[in-house]
């Protein structure tokens, strides 16, 4: 269904490193009030992965691992599956750049030793499950305005930016309409 409220034109395409902020009254469960980090995206479709909601989980609660890092809900999709982004590439094999010094997967093994060596916690998130889109779908979700694309996130603003805040601070950086619908309640039956 096309929102009727919140009528904006992106001002930018969604692409790999890019962030997709839900519009402020999404009916989805799964991405209200989300920050997405596009970890691909192209013709085939798109891969992303919630920035700001946490599980209940540590890492050492789902693997024998002696890190104990809050997991994060990347989305829905295949939530068995583990995903992590990290920064300052520590030369971890098959790791796929994705921004400004913001990598994607690659040898667990070697980050997992990494981070055990280092304890560097603020350089990795891991997160459980991922958000996927089939070809032209993500697309078809903007044009509708479920989405507002934000350019090139950097890594400050995905490894140092409150999870709780996340949501609300980018919309007030963009400035603008965006910064209104930062102060939208969840709830508009509650003004």
């Amino acid at each position: 269904m096309e929102n009727m409220l919140f009528k904006y034109k992106n001002e930018y395409p969604p692409a790999k490193g890019s962030l997709l902020i839900s519009e402020p009254h999404l009916p989805d469960y799964n991405f209200e009030r989300s920050v997405i980090f596009l970890c691909e995206h192209n013709e085939k479709g798109s891969f992303g992965l919630v920035l700001n909601k946490l599980s209940d989980f540590t890492l050492n609660q789902l693997v024998d691992v002696p890190l104990s890092y809050k997991v994060g809900l990347g989305g829905p999709v295949e939530p068995n599956t583990l995903h992590f982004l990290f920064r300052n590439n520590a030369t971890i094999e098959d790791s796929i750049q994705v921004g400004s010094q913001i990598y994607w997967g690659g040898n667990y093994e070697q980050l997992i030793a990494w981070q055990t060596i280092t304890g560097a916690s603020a350089d990795v998130l891991f997160f459980m499950g991922y958000s996927g889109w089939s070809e032209g779908q993500l697309q078809d979700e903007i044009d509708k305005n479920s989405w507002i694309v934000f350019p090139e996130a950097t890594e400050q603003l995905v490894f140092n930016t409150r999870k709780e805040n996340m949501w609300k601070d980018i919309l007030n950086e963009m400035g603008g309409r965006y910064a209104l619908y930062a102060n939208y309640p969840a709830d508009p039956r509650l003004n």
